[in-house]
């Protein structure tokens, strides 16, 4: 998905690109977002909301205001907060999924956390407890019968903004997150793809001065010229990632655990999911 915001103050063209989830993730979402992209429901919309050390927001200024918001495409769907999560699809190859993850031993917001196919994953063995107690609410969550696995929140990714539960969003309201991981989000909201260029003229923007980051006035929203899907944008490069299956991957990932350069006088020993990130680059 590619967002083209107005030229910055020097003329300067300003493109984000945004990697989409692939299934079994977020499909009803992100097949909202394909027909919001496709009836060129983003043009003419601006980015609203540009929180520091969290997110920046983007959709329609009005869309609070019945009597003013933009009318949605037809055909949106109604995605149900159980598909914040998945089971891993039966081409997973279970080794390549369970197999130790020597880089890291332990997540406070996963029972595990792994890379497939080139995106970080939280998942949970059948039967982990989902209880908490909640100051208010002493909510017991039932354990899944089945492994599942969730996308989860990290620098640069793309989530659906919502109301309270139970909506969940129709896909038109976007954030990508440019502070540090709010990995208390992962479950809670639906994730859709991450920024993989351009993420500079996101976390460059000016912080909104109303609640949460909300800009107060029209006029200090940054316009969005357009956002389409990637294919119905000429001369759009393609990328590649490197492969979180490789051996090569396996090295990177344990080099960002232990550092063994100059620079260094102890390695950690271990890292955050979020601190291993997949390198995807433009393809030569």
């Amino acid at each position: 998905m590619v967002m083209d915001l107005v030229p910055d103050a020097k003329g300067a063209a300003r493109r984000v690109v945004v990697q989409l989830l692939p299934a079994p993730f977020s499909q009803g979402w992100i097949g909202n977002v394909r027909k919001l992209a496709g009836a060129k429901w983003w043009d003419g919309t601006s980015i609203n909301r540009v929180q520091d050390g969290y997110v920046v927001q983007w959709g329609d200024p009005d869309g609070e205001d019945k009597a003013k918001a933009k009318p949605l495409p037809a055909g949106l769907k109604v995605v149900p907060a159980q598909e914040y999560q998945s089971e891993a699809p039966t081409a997973w190859a279970a080794p390549a999924i369970l197999r130790e993850q020597r880089a890291w031993t332990h997540d406070n917001y996963a029972g595990n956390t792994v890379f497939h196919s080139g995106w970080p994953l939280g998942t949970n063995e059948p039967g982990e407890p989902l209880t908490y107690k909640g100051a208010q609410t002493g909510r017991v969550l039932p354990p899944p019968s089945t492994q599942q696995f969730w996308s989860i929140h990290c620098y640069g990714t793309v989530g659906v903004g919502r109301d309270y539960p139970p909506d969940t969003g129709s896909g038109a309201e976007l954030y990508a997150v440019i502070g540090q991981a709010p990995r208390q989000l992962d479950r809670n909201i639906a994730v859709v793809g991450r920024v993989i260029e351009g993420m500079e003229h996101l976390s460059s923007l000016p912080r909104g001065t109303g609640d949460i980051g909300f800009y107060k006035t029209a006029q200090e929203r940054t316009p969005i010229l357009a956002i389409r899907i990637g294919s119905d944008v000429p001369g759009l490069p393609r990328y590649e990632y490197l492969s979180t299956e490789s051996k090569s991957f396996a090295a990177y990932a344990d080099a960002r655990a232990n550092r063994r350069d100059s620079f260094y006088i102890r390695p950690a020993g271990g890292v955050d999911i979020c601190n291993v990130p997949v390198p995807v680059r433009r393809v030569p």
